[in-house]
């Protein structure tokens, strides 16, 4: 469900019980919809996901994530004036980039919106728990429903390539931020990344849903409804994932939507190429037999490759072919 359509400087009153329910078993029917419809498909997906997204993509709330959060503002928008009064998150999620930068400091208080109603529950419950001060709406990317000049920061994560119109929203985005007010995106896919991302993700699935069909592999299979509902989901994913960017397209994109001071910056190159087959391994079998040596394995070799991305192969690789893009950009004085 998108925002009601609004002037520029109109405000949309903030009447959360007015927003819709979260639908997290949508009917075959709606799925089947939702394939001709970009915006009720990310809303199904995305409600779908809401309550396992955080434990899917191993997201927390304590230093681990709080460091990394923190890292990509910094890796893109470099040294600023900290903390920022008020900040939006727009495609919050379960509020994980919004909530984690708070709690490291670049924000006092802050808002979360997303399309999917699913989505804004769960990042207000999180925020409840961490006792932060956020509110938040169900609310279109292309239609932010808050007055003009309202935000000294706009924030997203892995937000702008489900976007239709992306320019649209980065116009929005200017509108609702103070002059001279910041806006960073990180986890946008690049054009590249997202190619071999998906190739090494379809691989993994392939191989080690075969191994597992085996007798001797047999227990490290996850239940065949589970499988089934994962594919299905893989459906929308690739309904709701809209965009690839090439950096500098990306800087053209902000550029035109009125922004200044535009900066694109990338990362994660040999941690992509093990991540992704790492992931779809942790989809296909169940979790116990994986382990907690599994899960130090994982962030051991990412927080090492990364290393080696970050002061190696960016001297050597061209940005374009990072996985990760980040932008960052300013409202005109």
């Amino acid at each position: 469900m998108t925002a009601s359509p609004k002037e520029p400087g109109r405000r949309l009153a903030a009447v959360p019980d007015l927003d819709p329910a979260p639908n997290p078993h949508a009917t075959q029917a709606e799925v089947e919809a939702a394939l001709k419809d970009t915006k009720l498909a990310q809303v199904l997906y995305h409600d779908w996901e809401a309550e396992t997204y955080d434990d899917k993509w191993h997201i927390s709330y304590d230093e681990r994530c709080i460091d990394y959060a923190r890292g990509r503002f910094d890796a893109v928008a470099g040294e600023q004036p900290l903390p920022y009064e008020r900040a939006l998150e727009l495609g919050c999620g379960t509020g994980f980039f919004l909530l984690n930068l708070m709690q490291g400091g670049v924000a006092k208080t802050g808002s979360v919106t997303d399309l999917s109603p699913g989505m804004v529950k769960v990042a207000l419950r999180n925020a409840e728990s961490l006792a932060l001060p956020v509110d938040g709406r169900v609310a279109d990317a292309e239609t932010i429903p808050y007055e003009d000049n309202t935000f000294d920061l706009v924030v997203g994560h892995a937000v702008l390539h489900h976007i239709p119109d992306v320019e649209q929203a980065l116009r929005e985005v200017l509108r609702v931020l103070k002059p001279g007010g910041r806006f960073v995106f990180a986890g946008e896919p690049t054009t590249i990344g997202d190619f071999y991302a998906r190739w090494l993700g379809r691989i993994t699935w392939e191989t080690t849903t075969r191994i597992t069909r085996l007798s001797a592999f047999a227990d490290w299979r996850r239940p065949q409804a589970e499988l089934d509902e994962s594919s299905r989901a893989a459906a929308l994913e690739a309904v709701v994932d809209l965009h690839t960017f090439d950096p500098t397209d990306l800087e053209k994109i902000a550029t035109a939507a009125g922004a200044v001071e535009v900066h694109a910056h990338t990362e994660e190159f040999s941690a992509a190429l093990l991540g992704w087959p790492l992931r779809t391994i942790e989809y296909a079998v169940p979790a116990e037999k994986l382990g907690w040596n599994w899960a130090r394995f994982g962030l051991t070799s990412w927080k090492t490759l990364t290393w080696v991305d970050e002061k190696v192969l960016r001297h050597v690789v061209p940005r374009g072919f990072f996985y990760n893009a980040l932008i960052t950009g300013v409202k005109p004085s």
